[in-house]
């Protein structure tokens, strides 16, 4: 699949020559395709991967505090199930030194 023309009227900089000669062939002129951690409009262009980093910045911020929320989460249940465990242990330590 070839890179589309980038057609706006800015210069490259590091090239220093106008986006539309120089685009298509560079590498870090990649398409970006989700949805916008800002607006949450969906996203389907085509640019330098070095304009994306703002925002893959902020995406990849919402995805740390989803993980750990979900880290969180799981961790108190585990608490819960542990003192739960720990007190039927103990209750059957209890009986059988009752019984002993």
């Amino acid at each position: 699949m070839s890179k589309p023309i980038n057609e706006a009227d800015e210069t490259c900089p590091f090239n220093q020559k106008p986006v539309r000669k120089v685009c298509h062939k560079c590498p870090m002129y990649v398409q970006l395709r989700g949805h916008d951690p800002n607006t949450g409009n969906e996203i389907d262009t085509w640019g330098c991967a070095f304009s994306f980093m703002p925002m893959l910045t902020i995406e990849n911020s919402l995805m740390q505090r989803q993980t750990g929320a979900a880290v969180e989460s799981f961790r108190n249940e585990m608490v819960k199930s542990n003192k739960m465990m720990t007190a039927i242990a103990m209750a059957g330590r209890d009986k059988n030194l009752i019984e002993g």
